[in-house]
């Protein structure tokens, strides 16, 4: 009997999400699919769902700024490997993708086939890419990789706050949001500089804006 899987598919539209899901259903025979919309959401399902086999992660989702969703989760729950699905198709995206710690890159206009047949070889461990790209990707800075380490030593709570500094708020604000003490969002943020390296609120955002990927130009 085929083990039972559990995919957590995280997506803000609703017509896309259902594709993912019948690509799930079409790789997997008996599944278990949650659903997530936001970057809370996803949050929220991998607490509850510390079991899942594999998160397909939108690049998009409310909440999230570029790469910093698929950061945080591989910081959180590293036993979870993360396809990331993205209507971003530049190859130096998909570069950066795997080297903050995805287990894939399928593009949204790939056909269901294609989804099902990426889900199941990370599902069997291994990694996919668009097999036609696999030989043009370039390779990451060293500089790039040693901010990726950097952004994976961060905490959870950590990584919250250097999220709503790059948003701009000031320390009152961001423990009023995470319930905390302002004393304690001091603390974590002279955590955050000292393991990014740098030596100023300032100095982080713009470290931080680096994980941000432009929007695909067509709606996805």
């Amino acid at each position: 009997m085929a083990l039972r899987h559990k995919i957590i598919v995280a997506d803000d539209h609703p017509l896309f999400r259902a594709a993912l899901q019948q690509a799930v259903r079409q790789a997997l025979s008996d599944v278990e699919i949650v659903e997530a919309d936001t970057l809370d959401g996803v949050h929220k399902a991998v607490a509850e769902n510390p079991d899942a086999d594999l998160i397909l992660l939108d690049l998009h989702m409310p909440g999230a700024h570029g790469f910093s969703g698929l950061v945080f989760l591989r910081g959180v729950n590293p036993g979870i490997p993360v396809v990331v699905i993205s209507g971003s198709e530049d190859n130096h995206v998909i570069r950066r993708a795997m080297d903050y710690g995805a287990s894939g890159f399928i593009p949204k206009s790939s056909p269901l086939d294609r989804i099902a047949e990426a889900i199941t070889q990370v599902i069997e461990g291994e990694v996919w890419i668009p097999p036609e790209i696999a030989d043009s990707l370039d390779e990451i800075s060293e500089d790039e990789a040693r901010f990726a380490e950097a952004l994976a030593s961060l905490t959870p709570q950590q990584f919250r706050v250097l999220n709503m500094l790059t948003e701009g708020l000031l320390n009152k604000q961001i423990a009023y949001e995470l319930d905390v003490s302002e004393a304690t969002i001091k603390a974590h943020v002279t955590a955050i500089l000292r393991k990014l390296g740098v030596h100023s609120r300032t100095q982080a955002v713009i470290a931080a804006k680096r994980l941000e990927v432009e929007p695909p130009k067509v709606a996805d």
